[in-house]
């Protein structure tokens, strides 16, 4: 179960990730937050393959 702040789909996620990208001040910051977008996103990849190779 998710707590307050932690989102509770990986759709809530991605949204707070965005935000905060939108909201960056700097190149650096912005930088991190691609990162933690990428790690998602291959979470999210890795999610489907395994649900394709189980059928």
């Amino acid at each position: 179960m998710a707590s307050g702040t932690e989102p509770s789909t990986a759709d809530d996620e991605v949204r707070r990730l965005y935000e905060r990208y939108q909201s960056a001040d700097t190149d650096e910051e912005r930088h991190k937050i691609l990162l933690e977008m990428g790690e998602l996103d291959g979470r999210r990849h890795s999610d489907i393959y395994a649900a394709l190779e189980s059928e």
